[in-house]
């Protein structure tokens, strides 16, 4: 199984994406968390936590006397990691080798159980529901994080990077998933028998922010299919558009939206 929150895993580059998006969603985690307060001895995990994922928010949730488990299929993200776990100090986190289809983790086993991006990259929807639901306690819950692309867009207008952004839907789309998966959150919760709620939220990224080139960065990942969508030299044209739009000082733009769907399990 790739893990969902990569589709280039083995790559530095791909690894320094994860910091940044770590970095960059890690104020709406810290949002929701607030919202969910940790029983004691709380255990939680991240499911395909990749390089940092929410390793750093649920050390700090669990609280003394907790643990976290991050998991995910591909050793050398585990690795990075086990690095950063280590460079960061957090003595409740665990790392666990785990192929989500195929899960050794323990059933009924954590309080809180957090997914983001694997829904939209993966796709295999019902059965990611199914495996979650087995994961979380009775009175845990489950969150899920996924994008919503209609806010995806730049100013001043960027129309190369608007149609690398609709090629990237219909790349995930080849692959299996569904880049707008966030849409359905809630309706995937309840098919566990779970009441969802929904928070949204959409970043204004600064000119230059390291974020703006997240199209290229998914461009290089998913190039396969782009090819086979658009062509290698029409490919080669549209990248090269994007990044004259995004070389500009000037560009700023906004997220997609983060889609955040989670609910509690019927204790």
């Amino acid at each position: 199984m790739p893990n969902a929150d990569s589709l280039l895993r083995s790559h530095a580059a791909e690894r320094r994406r994860l910091h940044v998006q770590a970095e960059v969603w890690e104020p709406a985690g810290r949002a929701l968390l607030d919202l969910l307060p940790a029983p004691p001895a709380a255990r939680a995990v991240d499911v395909g936590c990749g390089a940092a994922g929410w390793l750093p928010l649920l050390d700090e949730w669990v609280g003394d006397g907790g643990r976290v488990i991050g998991s995910d299929v591909d050793d050398g993200m585990l690795a990075a990691a086990g690095v950063f776990v280590d460079q960061r100090g957090f003595e409740r986190v665990d790392l666990a080798h785990d192929d989500l289809f195929a899960s050794r983790l323990p059933a009924a086993g954590f309080d809180l159980v957090h997914a983001r991006f694997q829904l939209s990259a993966l796709g295999r929807t019902s059965e990611q529901m199914r495996a979650y639901r087995r994961l979380v306690k009775p009175g845990g819950v489950i969150v899920l994080e996924d994008p919503d692309p209609s806010t995806w867009t730049f100013e001043p207008s960027a129309p190369a990077a608007g149609r690398l952004i609709e090629a990237i839907v219909a790349g995930f789309a080849a692959r299996g998933g569904a880049f707008d998966a966030g849409l359905r959150g809630a309706e995937l919760l309840a098919s566990v028998g779970i009441t969802g709620k929904v928070r949204r939220t959409v970043l204004a990224l600064p000119p230059e922010h390291p974020y703006l080139r997240l199209p290229l960065q998914f461009a290089q990942s998913l190039r396969p299919e782009l090819i086979e969508l658009l062509g290698e030299a029409a490919l080669a044209e549209l990248i090269a558009g994007v990044n004259d739009e995004l070389a500009s000082p000037r560009r700023v733009g906004r997220t997609f939206t983060l889609v955040q769907s989670y609910g509690r399990a019927p204790a």
